[in-house]
């Protein structure tokens, strides 16, 4: 089972958010407590980075964002997320993602890869 087919297993038992392209999610600054997996579609994460420079990052279907929101409290969103085509995403807390993990235990280790490969993917793209 891949990260993918947990998320839509879950999503069939929790709500759904569906995105219009160009619909905002969540701003820079916004306090979060959920991260997003991305079901259908497209959305890139945009943020300013500590030189003053814009960075981006288009997260693709079947990867996650926002993990943060899980581990820290008072957490604020670190980027604009932006629908860059029309979506549909499940949201998890903390209780949801536990509940993901303790039934698909191999989900956790799927999207530290997910999150891997994203961070691999910025890092060349910065050189």
């Amino acid at each position: 089972m891949h990260a993918l087919d947990t998320m839509l297993a879950l999503a069939s038992k929790g709500e759904v958010i569906t995105l219009k392209a160009g619909e905002v999610l969540f701003s820079t600054g916004d306090t979060g407590s959920t991260m997003y997996g991305l079901l259908e579609g497209c959305v890139r994460l945009t943020w300013i980075g500590e030189s003053g420079t814009q960075g981006h990052e288009d997260i693709p279907t079947g990867h996650v964002f926002g993990a943060g929101a899980l581990v820290m409290r008072d957490h604020q969103r670190l980027g604009t997320a932006t629908a860059t085509s029309d979506c549909r995403l499940i949201e998890m807390n903390r209780e949801k993602f536990l509940f993901a993990v303790q039934e698909a235990p191999m989900f956790a280790i799927e999207l530290l890869a997910s999150i891997d490969e994203r961070l691999r993917d910025i890092k060349l793209s910065d050189n």
